[in-house]
Order: structure tokens, then sequence, then C-alpha cells
């Protein structure tokens, strides 16, 4: 049997090096070949329903880079709205940490840059019951470990979506719209080597915006978190098939 093909939409500045690390780190979870994997570079080249799902059998969408999902920048509109229509029409969907708040957005729910919410390193999740009754989270044990980096969090959460998931800090980390639409604010795209190359990249920044002491310690934070990587391949073989 042919391995299904993903469309990835990315909102990554060209050259940066994570644009081609993330393709590969989803392929990887999803065990599919890389070349199943397609991208769609959000920031030159609007986004439409009919292009995203042309030639592929879902949809996946990854963090962003230096943009966030309050910017104002000129495409996030577009985005935000295409996330709604996927979820409209059921399209087989997965999105982590940016593509979590823009379907969060497109649902009439809220995101807002908090502090006290912000997680960037290696969290303990809590599933909800309604985990337990979700095709591809019941599997998860009730206390699992996951690879964050946000510093945006949902603080009103849409309606109609299946709350699945919460940490500590973040009360809103996955959900789940209609049967075939999911989203998590952590990123299960990522081991802990993943995240934890990702933030050395940016350690110096990290270090101007929490202080030396405070890097450091997020840096000897990294846990394993196979068990929330799991999710990719479930939704590979129990929603896309």
């Amino acid at each position: 049997m042919t391995a299904p093909r993903f469309r990835l939409l990315q909102a990554r500045d060209p050259g940066e090096t994570t644009r081609a690390e993330e393709r590969a780190a989803f392929a990887e979870k999803l065990q599919v070949p890389v070349d199943h994997v397609l991208t769609h570079d959000l920031l030159s080249e609007p986004a439409h329903l009919d292009t995203v799902r042309d030639g592929v059998d879902a949809v996946l969408v990854g963090g962003s880079g230096r943009y966030g999902i309050c910017d104002d920048a000129p495409w996030l509109a577009g985005f935000i709205d295409l996330l709604g229509e996927l979820a409209a029409t059921q399209t087989p969907t997965f999105a982590s940490c940016f593509g979590f708040q823009g379907l969060v957005m497109a649902l009439d729910g809220l995101v807002e840059p908090v502090e006290a919410s912000s997680e960037v390193g290696s969290y303990e999740l809590q599933l909800t019951d309604a985990a337990f009754e979700d095709p591809i989270f019941r599997v998860l044990p009730r206390h699992f470990w996951a690879q964050m980096g946000h510093k945006d969090s949902a603080t009103r959460f849409p309606a109609d979506a299946v709350h699945l998931a919460k940490s500590a800090r973040c009360a809103y980390q996955a959900m789940r719209v209609g049967d075939r639409v999911y989203a998590t604010q952590f990123h299960p795209e990522l081991s802990e080597d993943d995240n934890r190359l990702r933030y050395e990249r940016y350690f110096d920044e990290y270090s101007l915006a929490f202080g030396a002491d405070k890097a450091h310690a997020i840096l000897d934070s990294f846990r394993p978190s196979a068990p929330s990587s799991e999710l990719l391949y479930r939704f590979r073989t129990h929603i896309v098939g």
C-alpha cells in the first residue's frame, strides 16, 4: 500500500534551517518518506483550500519561527481563515503549536501573549477525561511529557472543540474538531534531541529574554517524550488511513 501524502504549511523565513528539519521531523513521526511531505510556504504564496488539499491526503501545520499568531503580518488573516475551512470541510489535519493557535482563532477562540502560560523545553501534560474516548489520544498515559516552545497561549477555548490535554502552566494543550481535525499546543513532531537542538540554536536570544540562569535551567530540563510523538503515527493510521 502506498504511504499517504501530506501538505505541510510553513511560516518560516527563507534560509531558516528549521524549514527542512521540521519537514523531516514530521515525516519521521508519521513514518512516511520525506518526499511524501510536501511544503507550502505561507510567506510567499497565499494558501487556498483547493491548492493545499490538491494531491495530498492530509494537511499539517507546524511552528512559525519568529512569527506569532497575534502579529499583524498581512498573510495571517488568510491563514486563519484557511484553518477554519479545513475544520469546516473536515479535511484530515494535524496542527501543532502555531497551527494550534491559528485553529483556536479560526474557531472563535482567543490566543494571547500570557507570560505565566509560556513554555519552553519539556513539560508534563495531563489528559482530560475526554481524551480517553478519543481514537488517537486514548493510548497515552494520563500524564506524559511533550516538547514545547510557545509564548502565546489559548485563553478562550473554542466552543465546538473537544479539549484533550492540559499542563500546569497552560490549560489548553490539545483539541479535536469534528472527527478528523486535531491540534496540539505542544510539538509531537519533535523529540527531546530535536527540541534541545532548536533551543541551543537560539540560546543567546533566550538568555537575553529570560536571563542566563533561567536559560541554563531550561537547557537542563529537556526530557524524552516518545508517547506524545506516537500521536502523529496514530493520526496517520486511524484518521488519514
